[in-house]
């Protein structure tokens, strides 16, 4: 029998993703699960007799392997960051501030740590793809930013055909409304660079409210740091320098198929001369 907060996997999906059981609710054809990503930011229901229970020692190593991917991404961000030499001493740096809402609290707090890493200071808040519409405008005026992320779950309706169409996704209608929301708070796409969507999210519709980056062209599962890595690149690139979209994909985990987006100006600020106080 399973419970909610078992870990699980598909048959019907040769077991290659892990999920958290969520809750069991009556389906058409028998008991139903609602699942969540253990490292993909993907909701998902599946009937229960599709379902595998995963032991400690599986997870552990599922959770093994998806470390060491995080690790080496982070280890080629930072050493592509250092560049030439330069006299660090004649000059500060004023780094962007990152306003990161999440609908998932568990992966919020991963993604500070992994902020933290990487060198930025992030400050995250935790709500329901369902509230970030309501709250984004009170938020943003109380902890303003350079840079903000709107994310959490989504998917594909299995019964939908529409790619297009805001219903046949879980959340990304939500997305779209915090996105529209964030823009009349800031219609500036330099001033507050967003990045918004999850897995399998309307991209063109979330890019069409006003975000600079959004999930996902082709409908792809993204994983939970790729906003992360995104930002990361935002934040260390000088503002009198355009972002290349192609090349900031590439630091993602990923890729194209999972994330996109826009021109964009860098938000890394450099002050001169340094004080000797």
């Amino acid at each position: 029998m399973f419970k909610p907060g078992d870990i699980v996997a598909r048959r019907s999906h040769k077991q290659d993703l892990y999920f958290r059981l969520i809750r069991i609710y009556p389906g058409q054809e028998g008991e139903t699960a609602l699942l969540k990503g253990l490292n993909l930011r993907l909701l998902a229901d599946a009937p229960l007799n599709d379902l595998v229970g995963k032991n400690p020692a599986e997870v552990a190593y599922y959770r093994r392997e998806d470390a060491r991917t995080l690790y080496r991404k982070l280890h080629v961000v930072l050493e592509q960051r250092k560049g030439p030499a330069e006299p660090r001493d004649e000059f500060f740096e004023i780094p962007a501030r990152v306003l990161h809402l999440d609908g998932d609290q568990e992966y919020l707090d991963q993604c500070l740590k992994t902020y933290r890493q990487l060198g930025l200071t992030a400050t995250g808040i935790c709500r329901s793809e369902t509230e970030q519409p309501g709250v984004i405008s009170e938020v943003l005026r109380e902890n303003p930013a350079e840079i903000l992320v709107l994310t959490g779950h989504d998917g594909f309706l299995s019964s939908k055909k529409d790619f297009r169409s805001l219903d046949s996704y879980r959340s990304s209608r939500y997305f779209v409304e915090s996105v529209r929301a964030a823009r009349r708070f800031q219609p500036n796409k330099d001033a507050l660079v967003i990045f918004a969507g999850a897995c399998q999210s309307n991209y063109e519709a979330i890019l069409a409210a006003g975000a600079n980056f959004a999930s996902s062209p082709k409908r792809m599962l993204i994983h939970a740091f790729d906003p992360v890595f995104i930002v990361e690149r935002i934040a260390f690139t000088p503002i009198d320098q355009m972002i290349s979209v192609k090349e900031v994909l590439t630091h993602t985990i990923t890729g194209m198929d999972g994330v996109g987006g826009i021109e964009t100006r860098g938000q890394l600020r450099r002050g001169y001369p340094r004080s000797p106080y």
